[in-house]
């Protein structure tokens, strides 16, 4: 039996990608809506913050959950699954009165996306080689940062033109669409088409464990745990930067427009869509994962560190620093692989969800406390209904994720490079 050609491998890919791509892109969506949010819910910073972290609480809390449903289940259901979930959740988003259905319609999309990044590693292991895990797990990233992207510069160009609410309930409806062709054309595993799976044989005795064992039996294995820490302030930090609060530190402190600032959170999201399919592929030629990630998470953290000092800096000294700290952000993807060769065959997929929920909890308690922070040094002014930040206030809520980017390093160091065929 021969292997699923490669266009066939690309298309299952293609779709699961595509799902990535649009959950990223709710993702992102407040940094560019700031301002909209902000007037139409008469939010604070820290009203923003939980609003936006509303999709982080939900992406979270299902990620565990996830990694065991789709040992079980498998990716297609997942995906359908979620992209429905999104669509309904896009939908009471848009057309949301108050910042608690906002809330609800956010939590919706966020547990929607939570089941993405685990499930298509999952289809990616069935569907090619494992020579290409760490290859196409940065390339999917890279496809999913695009979406980061589209909701910079374009959404907001698209919000002034034609409402934010009508172009996030025309998201939901794109979503709808996607679950439809997932549903048609989506297969967990090359057999299903008659070909032959690229995924190896579990053993039959613990393909019977029960989801409380394999909660339990995780703990046993201290990597995933490790690098979901080390997630949490590389990624989560980067997250809570270009998701949110970049673009208001961008246009309150150096006085550029809000689509400039998107514009240079955009450009950051796409250095970090670049920096990850290159570190997977470094990784897979050194085949060591610690060495890289180190490299690209000290990268991230120098650049940072030199923000956090100079908030104020020109922004072509800032600008270029930014986008290399996010090009070596970019190297959490190998976090993914290294989990993965962490831990037994049966359990691939709850490491994965261990060390993505590492991701969603930096970002979900950094952007409310960083508004808060905000919020805290706010000396009383408004234009247009929007609350204006000084310099030491952002620069205070830098020092707090820099701290924990720091601390993330700290423990990357203490994992184990696991050598795995």
């Amino acid at each position: 039996m021969h292997f699923p050609p490669l266009r066939l491998s690309t298309l299952m890919w293609g779709l699961a990608a595509a799902f990535y791509l649009f959950g990223f892109f709710q993702r992102i969506t407040p940094a560019s809506l700031a301002p909209d949010l902000m007037r139409d819910f008469a939010l604070s910073a820290a009203g923003l913050g939980n609003l936006s972290a509303f999709y982080y609480y939900a992406y979270a809390a299902v990620q565990i959950p996830t990694g065991v449903l789709v040992d079980r289940l498998g990716p297609s259901r997942m995906f359908l699954a979620g992209a429905v979930l999104a669509g309904a959740g896009s939908l009471i988003f848009a057309w949301a009165d108050t910042a608690l259905v906002a809330g609800l319609g956010r939590a919706l999309i966020g547990a929607a996306h939570g089941v993405a990044w685990v499930s298509m590693l999952k289809l990616v292991t069935h569907w090619f080689a494992p020579a290409r895990f760490a290859t196409l797990s940065g390339l999917s990233l890279g496809v999913g940062t695009l979406g980061a992207v589209l909701a910079g510069s374009p959404l907001r160009w698209l919000a002034d033109a034609f409402g934010w609410r009508s172009v996030i309930a025309v998201s939901g409806l794109l979503a709808m669409g996607l679950a439809a062709a997932i549903r048609l054309v989506m297969r967990d595993d090359p057999a299903q088409r008659g070909f032959a799976s690229h995924h190896p044989k579990a053993d039959h005795g613990t393909a019977q464990a029960s989801i409380s064992a394999d909660l339990r039996a995780i703990l046993n294995y201290p990597n995933p745990w490790l690098l979901a820490l080390v997630n949490s302030g590389i990624c989560g930090a980067f997250l809570a930067f270009t998701g949110l609060w970049g673009v208001p530190l961008l246009s309150q402190v150096h006085r550029i427009s809000v689509a400039q600032a998107a514009l240079v959170t955009s450009s950051m999201l796409v250095l970090f869509a670049i920096g990850g399919p290159l570190f997977g592929v470094w990784s897979d030629r050194l085949q060591r994962r610690k060495l890289p990630f180190a490299v690209g998470a000290g990268v991230m953290v120098t650049g940072f560190a030199v923000l956090t000092a100079f908030p104020t800096a020109p922004l072509a000294l800032l600008v270029p620093l930014l986008l290399a700290a996010s090009f070596g952000a970019g190297s959490m993807v190998l976090s993914f692989g290294f989990a993965k060769e962490s831990a037994p065959l049966r359990l691939q997929g709850t490491a994965t969800g261990v060390v993505n929920l590492g991701v969603m909890v930096g970002a979900l308690v950094q952007m409310p406390v960083i508004g808060l922070i905000l919020d805290a040094h706010w000396q009383g002014v408004t234009i247009d209904g929007v609350r204006q930040y000084d310099v030491a206030a952002f620069q205070a809520g830098l020092v707090f994720l820099l701290v924990w980017m720091v601390l993330a390093l700290l423990l990357l160091a203490a994992t184990r490079e696991v050598h795995r065929p």
